[in-house]
């Protein structure tokens, strides 16, 4: 009866969930959650945790880009987990489903800011309703071994890293964001599975593969469950984490990664004769596989409190130089929880990164110039800085301004450097 009285329940509300931004998907905390008079705990107590989330950006180029404008963009996300063990007696079972919705403009875009990583990480993908999460997980011999199965973003659990910033460089799965065409962060799925081992006393090592499909990208698959046709391969990630403590409460976590996609993609230079394609053009040449490795270090410095203290964060991510235009990124910052103690809620957040295209591009690009001077830019390191004050307004809702400055847009030392000033707006219910 229990199951049955659950069920119409979670039926009617499988669509309400936490909130995921473009590079990870971040759940809302209790702490910014509504209790909906007692039917979320009551339902959580049946085994069904359903959640509704907004978040939005508004950005505007104080400086840079061809015009100023402000653009607005927002997600709202519906989600529920479900514990199967309480709901169909199944030990250390979870079925977890996600559908997102993504409205708004794009400031990169509209005022031609030319800058590599976008200013709304919100934004991309197109503004559609999709389905971001269907899947089911099961842990065996006491949690040691954990397979997940269904549709899954790659940055959940390969190289995932929070999205407290608004740049695209300091959001979620750095990967996607150097190898998009390939890699597909939030709130883009993919079939896929993994299996991780969790190695007591140090971390986990795993492993997954993950169908390549650029099917998954276009509107008119995004509400499909199944997997459209034109499969270009498999992407094969593996990742081993070290979860070390230090001191009093000092939590750390240091993650290796390294990833190959089976599928052929072209050459970024180089055409089917060997000759540069900016210059000579014809078809490009064919490269099989793609490959790349990252770290993603985050280690707390200070514990003030148990849910306040200073981290560090270190990303590093190369790609193969072969079909990857965007080649690396590095990115570094701190963030602050409870940076007073008259707001223990409230977050700062600073970073600065660098994301470098790949320099056989460069060296057509300076080629190029040899005959016709000045006819193309020379691309090479866009720098980024930002920095956030996020205040806790009530339980529920939480404003973040912030302040990006992005130096040579495009890697191109002759655009004029962008200045943003944004918001981003948090709702948990």
């Amino acid at each position: 009866m229990r199951f049955q009285s659950t069920c119409p329940s979670a039926a009617v509300m499988m669509l309400l969930s936490a909130a995921g931004w473009a590079g990870a998907p971040q759940p809302f905390s209790d702490d910014l959650s509504l209790d909906w008079d007692g039917k979320r705990m009551e339902w959580l107590n049946e085994g069904v945790d359903v959640r509704i989330g907004y978040v939005s950006e508004t950005a505007t180029n104080a400086q840079g880009g061809d015009r100023e404008l402000v653009r607005y963009t927002d997600q709202i996300t519906f989600s529920a987990m479900f514990d199967l063990e309480k709901l169909l007696g199944l030990p250390q079972a979870t079925f977890k489903l996600a559908i997102t919705d993504r409205n708004g403009e794009n400031l990169s875009s509209d005022a031609n800011l030319q800058s590599l990583q976008q200013v709304q990480e919100l934004y991309g993908r197109d503004q559609t309703w999709r389905w971001t999460q269907f899947w089911y997980q099961q842990k065996y011999l006491d949690g040691l071994v954990t397979w997940k199965i269904g549709r899954i973003t790659d940055g959940e659990d390969f190289a995932a890293f929070s999205c407290e910033f608004m740049n695209l460089t300091f959001c979620g799965a750095p990967v996607g964001n150097i190898v998009g065409s390939y890699w597909y962060n939030w709130p883009v799925s993919q079939w896929a599975t993994d299996v991780k081992i969790s190695l007591k006393g140090v971390g986990y090592f795993q492993i997954g593969a993950f169908d390549v499909n650029s099917d998954y990208l276009q509107n008119k698959y995004s509400m499909d469950l199944w997997r459209p046709g034109n499969s270009s391969g498999v992407l094969a990630p593996v990742e081993f984490g070290w979860l070390p403590m230090f001191g009093d409460g000092l939590n750390g976590s240091y993650k290796l990664g390294a990833w190959y996609n089976s599928s052929t993609a072209p050459d970024v230079a180089e055409n089917v004769n060997g000759l540069p394609l900016l210059i000579d053009g014809g078809r490009p040449l064919m490269r099989h596989g793609q490959y790349g490795a990252y770290v993603n270090f985050l280690q707390q410095l200070t514990a003030p409190s148990a849910n306040r203290g200073l981290s560090v964060f270190f990303n590093a991510t190369y790609a193969d130089t072969r079909t990857s235009r965007q080649d690396n990124q590095l990115a570094v910052g701190l963030l602050y929880k409870g940076p007073f103690d008259l707001r223990p809620t409230d977050k700062l957040g600073f970073a600065i990164g660098r994301t470098h295209v790949n320099s056989r591009i460069a060296n057509v690009e300076t080629e190029a110039n040899t005959t016709n001077p000045g006819s193309v830019g020379v691309q090479g390191y866009e720098y980024t800085g930002e920095v956030f004050y996020g205040a806790q307004v009530t339980r529920w809702l939480e404003l973040r301004p912030n302040v990006q400055y992005v130096a040579q847009p495009g890697g191109i030392a002759r655009n004029t450097n962008d200045v943003i000033v944004g918001v981003r707006v948090t709702a948990g219910l």
